[in-house]
């Protein structure tokens, strides 16, 4: 049933079909957000409901009450005080291509069609991948934070939020309104996750998967020197309740947040139509790798509030926003340098040393590449492979999991190639012993071999 075509389906088939996505979208749900332990990629979720979302728009008249297109998130924790949202934490609608931009942005120009003078903008900024949180400040004062939660309940982490050097403990200038619920996402770079592997390998203790996973731990801590202790940090982009508008629009919103003493994405712009957010798109998505923390998309807003306001929502979602994913099993990242390892039996193989990048669930820091005739661009026998590109140190990348397991490196970004990148000298002596470097020929290939 599950590999079945939605189109194929009939309502009984639907009706357990739509059974069995609630349960298994609940359980995945739980895992990700309650015990921060997903067992399944983000694109093999968002399959998940997606096929949810296509038999409900086929059998409207299935939709189960838990259904998870009326849900946001999972239940609060247990062990942590429950915190009502005076706002709901909404999910924002996802989009996979250039064309679902392109039809958010003809959708909101439809529903402003009489409005003939109108010049309707939109906000683009890095989704980043880290766990929501509520901050609210009452005459500009800190007094409690909370997790997301189910959306409309989270969980009470405010001794917690204020080991963030990044949150405020008192905003600074002046303008604030007098009660602002500031929203944002916590977060793990790379280096404090990489010293933190470290320092717990040293001392015998657990792996840590992703960045992600890991700050969504440290700040369910019960003990908040356990969280100071993670360095996490904190961008600050959107907000809840508030007394008084931050600014008329989204952007300039988001900068008063910077001038009251947040960290707010330096990657945010505002835009008028859907080639201006889908070129920004592709320019953070170049410099993903670069950014030192992760995201997984682009997020797109209406910029005018009383526009926002007017255009309205769905059920859990806004209508006036959505969320560009990046394809979660593909990444684009930097060769930084090139080792060589000596295998079991003296044979020398390539490691690329990459910038650290997150693809499906997993960082990834090196790849093989395989032997001299790999970096080179050719295969066993000599001839040209991937169009012939070869691998160069500062090259751009795209690597992927291969069967979501082994990272492997798919194609060079030319174009993006340093004019002072050279092709790889594979070394002529073993760097272990110093002995001569020599291949060797299969027997049972006739080729050589590194």
């Amino acid at each position: 049933m599950a590999e079945k075509p939605v189109d194929s389906l009939s309502e009984s088939e639907a009706e357990a079909e739509l059974k069995r996505l609630a349960e298994e979208i609940a359980e995945h749900d739980r895992r990700y957000h309650t015990e921060d332990a997903p067992v399944i990629t983000d694109a093999e979720y968002d399959a998940l409901a997606r096929r949810n979302l296509a038999i409900e728009e086929r059998f409207p008249a299935l939709v189960r009450e838990d259904s998870p297109s009326l849900r946001v998130g999972a239940a609060p924790a247990e062990g942590f005080t429950k915190v009502r949202h005076a706002v709901p934490m909404l999910s924002l609608a996802k989009a996979y291509t250039d064309d679902d931009v392109t039809d958010f942005i003809e959708r909101g120009r439809r529903f402003f069609d009489r409005d003939k003078e109108l010049d309707i903008a939109f906000t683009a900024e890095p989704k980043i991948d880290g766990l929501s949180a509520s901050l609210r400040y009452e005459n500009g004062v800190f007094v409690q934070g909370a997790t997301r939660g189910n959306g409309a309940v989270g969980e009470d982490i405010t001794a917690n939020l204020k080991t963030i050097a990044d949150i405020p403990a008192k905003l600074k200038g002046s303008g604030w309104p007098e009660t602002i619920e500031i929203r944002g996402e916590v977060y793990m770079t790379y280096a404090e996750f990489e010293a933190l592997k470290q320092r717990s390998a040293a001392v015998g203790g657990q792996d840590y998967v992703n960045p992600r996973n890991t700050a969504a731990g440290s700040l369910r801590q019960k003990d908040p020197s356990v969280t100071a202790s993670r360095n996490l940090k904190f961008f600050a982009y959107a907000w809840g309740y508030t007394t008084a508008d931050p600014a008329p629009t989204q952007y300039d919103s988001v900068q008063k947040f910077a001038e009251w003493g947040f960290k707010i994405s330096p990657l945010m712009v505002r835009a008028k139509s859907a080639e201006e957010l889908i070129a920004h798109y592709h320019r953070i998505e170049e410099q993903r790798s670069a950014l030192g923390y992760d995201i997984d998309g682009v997020v797109y807003k209406v910029d005018q509030l009383e526009l926002q306001r007017r255009w309205g929502f769905v059920t859990g979602e806004p209508r006036w926003a959505i969320a560009h994913k990046f394809p979660a099993e593909q990444a684009m990242t930097t060769v930084q340098k090139i080792d060589i390892q000596v295998g079991r039996t003296g044979t020398l193989a390539p490691v690329a040393r990459l910038a650290p990048v997150t693809v499906g669930g997993v960082v990834v820091e090196n790849v093989t590449l395989h032997n001299e005739d790999y970096i080179k661009g050719l295969d066993s026998t000599g001839q040209p492979i991937r169009d012939g590109i070869d691998v160069r140190i500062g090259d751009t990348v795209v690597i992927q999991r291969a069967g979501d397991v082994i990272p492997q490196i798919v194609s060079v970004v030319i174009d993006k190639r340093p004019a002072d990148a050279v092709p790889y000298e594979f070394p002529h002596t073993c760097p272990i012993c110093g002995s001569p470097a020599t291949r060797e020929i299969n027997e049972k290939t006739g080729n050589e071999d590194s």
